[in-house]
């Protein structure tokens, strides 16, 4: 499959999956009439092969330096994994990193996992399942460059026009693969 046609299906399985139009309080506290639960779409087979086929593609053309991907748990720790697993396939291998929302409260108590590869100077993108105001990303970000990592990108899957794209351009250079629209048509 094309990274074209992955990007299509892409959409096709986040609209039948995980499109919903219903009341809820977003991840921000905003209130909002419609939800996008990337997850369900993501979690499949051929949603994991399509997000890492499209991503993959992406960050050849505009960040081909771009050694790991991650970003906050849990938005972004399928869409990290998948990009990993197509990266090796395709013979070009971008490690996957999560970070913690708090420390890891025993051990090591770190925030990153995945560190033994991704280490301090280690140019990353960050990726996200959905982007509102940007908090998340942001945390994301702040999380990254404190483990000494190098954000070079974000790439969102949705972004819900409310802001984010703006607040995280301020940081790094940001990609959505498809914004409110493309579901509200």
């Amino acid at each position: 499959m094309t990274p074209a046609a992955a990007r299509a299906h892409l959409l096709e399985l986040l609209k039948s999956l995980a499109y919903e139009e219903r009341e809820v309080i977003l991840a921000s506290g905003k209130p909002s009439n419609f939800y996008i639960d990337c997850k369900q779409a993501v979690l499949t087979a051929e949603g994991h092969y399509c997000v890492g086929t499209v991503i993959c593609d992406i960050l050849a053309n505009a960040a081909p330096e771009v050694r790991a991907v991650g970003g906050l748990t849990m938005g972004a720790d399928p869409i990290a994994s998948a990009v990993a697993a197509i990266s090796f396939t395709l013979g070009r291998p971008i490690d996957a990193f999560y970070i913690r929302k708090e420390p890891k409260g025993h051990g090591t108590q770190k925030w990153v996992e995945g560190d033994k590869r991704v280490r301090p100077g280690t140019p990353v993108a960050i990726v996200e399942d959905v982007c509102t105001t940007g908090g998340s990303t942001l945390k994301a970000i702040e999380r990254a460059r404190l483990h000494g990592l190098e954000v070079h990108r974000v790439i969102t899957l949705v972004d819900r026009e409310e802001g984010g794209r703006e607040a995280v351009e301020k940081e790094v250079p940001f990609t959505a693969l498809y914004k409110k629209s493309d579901f509200r048509a």
